[in-house]
């Protein structure tokens, strides 16, 4: 009977982890995570902001990165309710439909961010190779379908992933490795097979981040085609500069996000505390250095960001 009951409690909620090990600690992660949300709000926000008032900014480029800046926020205000329930609140236990439902819009923010670095790879690919059309072609309009479809395909790619992970039993340890819900992290906790979660699993990250990395890759090799072909060597480094907000973007979002992904694979034996670390890192610190390194890497923004706060000091 207690088994039963343990079952049945198993389907009702999950356990998120906070620090392994170290419960004293989570006050100190609290600050450190409130701080963290607390920049990407403001910065993302300040980019929105600058955007939106700024005329000039009116162009496809900066259209672009008002839907990262929209993506970042969305991204990290998924995991912040459960972050706030176990480092302020010391509230471990998330109810299974909160979990998947988590679970949906993680994952559904991830492939819309990996599908706004390709679309702002395209961007910069026209930007650079018919720069006379480039308003013409990227039209409020395309971008509009542009972010449609973007928006569609994370949809209809992640809407399956709580249904399948709701088809599974789970009689074992209802406990998971991280402070939010991810797919695989919850499915390895059924009692039954997860081969149709797992395959589906791969074909979706096959298909949109492994299939967007080689967009963004062969966007880049077409860039740097035409821009070898510029006869000046200051136009080369000039036109090149355009794209370094985006490249670090880039780097940004898939090198935490293959950090994780080998550290599941191939750090089983490390500390649990070194899990927790790089899954923290592979969704905040992306929301929190794209705005930063926009803001330092493009000119347009950081010019208008410094006119406005000192528009305001000279008001005060």
């Amino acid at each position: 009977m207690k088994n039963l009951t343990a079952s049945y409690a198993s389907h009702q909620s999950f356990i998120l982890t906070g620090i392994p090990g170290m419960p004293d600690k989570n006050p100190w992660m609290a600050f450190s995570l409130g701080f963290l949300y607390t920049l990407t709000l403001l910065g993302n926000g300040t980019i929105l902001a600058v955007v939106k008032v700024d005329q000039s900014l009116h162009q496809p480029m900066y259209y672009f990165l008002s839907l990262l800046a929209l993506t970042d926020v969305s991204l990290s205000m998924s995991t912040l309710p459960s972050m706030l329930s176990i480092f302020w609140f010391s509230v471990s236990e998330i109810a299974f439909d909160a979990c998947i439902t988590q679970m949906f819009f993680i994952h559904g923010f991830g492939v819309v961010e990996s599908g706004i670095l390709v679309s702002m790879a395209f961007d910069r690919f026209v930007a650079i190779r018919d720069p006379l059309h480039y308003a013409s072609i990227l039209t409020h309009g395309v971008i509009a379908k542009i972010g449609i479809v973007v928006l569609t395909r994370a949809f209809c790619v992640v809407f399956p992933v709580p249904f399948l992970i709701k088809r599974l039993p789970f009689c074992h340890s209802n406990v998971l490795s991280h402070s939010y819900c991810l797919h695989q992290d919850a499915m390895r906790l059924a009692c039954a097979s997860t081969r149709v979660n797992s395959l589906y699993g791969l074909i979706v990250v096959i298909l949109t981040l492994g299939l967007d990395a080689v967009m963004i890759l062969f966007s880049y090799v077409l860039i740097l085609k035409t821009v070898l072909g510029i006869a000046s060597r200051a136009e080369r480094l000039k036109t090149l500069n355009t794209c370094l907000s985006h490249i670090c973007a880039v780097f940004l979002f898939y090198v935490p996000l293959i950090g994780v992904t080998m550290i599941h694979r191939f750090g089983k034996h490390l500390s649990p505390v070194v899990h927790m670390l790089m899954a923290n890192i592979y969704l905040l610190l992306p929301p929190v250095l794209n705005p930063i390194v926009y803001s330092l890497k493009t000119k347009q923004i950081r010019k208008r960001i410094i006119q406005l706060f000192w528009l305001r000091k000279d008001n005060a």
